[in-house]
């Protein structure tokens, strides 16, 4: 599987979950399917959904401060509501709200004109198509999905319908979102709750790429993705390949009048440093309102990480994974020719900066943002051995609010001692 360079040139995308939900700010999908409210009261939200302030120009121009290079935009959630006009099913935003409209096509057109990647989110789980609750997996990976809302009971299968679901629904509606809109990335969802061979996951990825040869596919397709996708936490062992991490600016995906439990800038930007320094991309999610705008805490989170962000380019977009955790305290990226290292320092440094196990010889250190130079020295180590010392640095005068970032410039290719013995 080839990844498409932008990709993992990327760093930073803007994952948007709106939908109905948002109207009276409950989990999306989610309450009516555990039970908190019925499906009912759940789809009463339709006629609330106005969109009437939704301007995806404004959208774009703030996803470009956050210095994003891509958004996904959740266009049907489990929930099975579309926010385009879909002729594969009678239920959507278009046709039963008062927004009335397709808003996946300007989300998409005002991301192409400022120079940005569109996602596409898409749920293979559809909890209100009376067709897809109509067979079940040959095991359960997941216990609690026996839910009638996903599948029906034991002995009461009808596999003709789960055929007619996946090519009239599912497939059809896959097919709408590629003629229609042309995404740059397809983010699926949901596909727990049935087996790769019911799914046909493998035709669905050729299916997929003979009609949009470069569409770059998300890790939830059981095994037919391009890359992983962790959640909520940057992984303590980050997968070896490519890979995205999705992560909220509060606790709640869609919006929610009381989730205030915003992160801070400080913290998006840890989060961030540790994602790209792990040689992942960030997915940072925001949840609208119902009527089409994002909440002004939000939008400042987003302004300030862009902020951070711009003061160390250099450290960002043109870098790959840094060194394992044991040779800094704290992130590092690696410029793409592998000859400048940069270390991120979280907590102003108390005298000085160590990089251990760096063979390398160091030619120039500076900051970032204010371009202050640094002396360092090393210390300690056994040459004839080819154990370097301790790389020992000055602490910059200035350090920046949010992380500061060092740029080491090397005397070649980096080349690490990793404790394996004296060779």
């Amino acid at each position: 599987m080839t990844m498409q360079p932008w990709f993992a040139e990327a760093k930073l995308g803007i994952f948007v979950h709106w939908g109905i939900y948002a109207v009276d700010g409950v989990p999306e999908s989610w309450s009516f399917f555990g039970g908190d409210l019925s499906r009912e009261t759940y789809m009463k939200q339709l006629k609330g959904f106005t969109a009437s302030r939704y301007r995806p120009e404004d959208w774009a121009r703030l996803f470009v401060r956050a210095g994003a290079k891509y958004a996904v935009l959740t266009t049907k959630h489990h929930d099975g509501v579309a926010l385009w006009d879909t002729a594969r099913t009678d239920l959507s935003v278009a046709g039963h709200s008062p927004a009335a409209r397709d808003l996946v096509g300007p989300f998409t057109e005002a991301l192409r004109r400022h120079g940005l990647r569109v996602g596409l989110y898409f749920s293979h789980s559809d909890w209100s198509h009376p067709d897809y609750p109509t067979i079940r997996p040959s095991v359960l990976q997941r216990p609690w999905v026996d839910n009638r809302f996903a599948m029906p009971a034991p002995g009461q299968e009808e596999p003709e319908r789960w055929e007619r679901f996946l090519e009239q629904v599912h497939r059809g509606q896959i097919r709408e979102l590629l003629s229609r809109y042309r995404p740059d990335l397809l983010w699926f969802d949901g596909a727990w709750e049935r087996d790769e061979r019911q799914w046909r996951m493998k035709e669905l990825r050729a299916e997929i790429l003979k009609l949009r040869p470069r569409t770059v596919l998300n890790g939830r397709m059981l095994g037919y993705g391009d890359y992983a996708t962790p959640e909520l936490g940057v992984p303590i062992l980050p997968p070896e390949g490519p890979w995205e991490l999705c992560y909220t600016i509060g606790d709640a995906w869609g919006h929610q009048p009381g989730d205030t439990a915003h992160k801070s800038v400080p913290e998006l930007v840890r989060v961030f440093a540790e994602t790209i320094g792990h040689g992942g991309n960030l997915l940072l999610n925001t949840g609208p309102r119902e009527d089409g705008t994002i909440q002004p805490d939000h939008a400042e989170r987003l302004e300030g990480l862009g902020q951070w962000i711009r003061r160390n380019h250099e450290a960002v977009y043109a870098t790959d994974r840094g060194m394992p955790y044991g040779h800094h305290y704290g992130p590092s990226m690696l410029a793409r020719d592998r000859r400048t290292l940069f270390l991120v320092c979280f907590d102003p440094p108390r005298g000085f900066v160590e990089v251990r196990g760096l063979r390398n010889n160091v030619r120039k250190i500076s900051v970032l943002g204010t371009g202050e130079e640094l002396s360092h020295r090393v210390v300690g180590g056994f040459p004839s051995h080819r154990i370097p010392g301790v790389v020992r640095i000055e602490a910059p005068t200035l350090c920046d609010p949010q992380a500061t970032v060092l740029a080491l410039e090397l005397d070649g290719e980096i080349e690490l001692y990793r404790g394996q013995g004296a060779g």
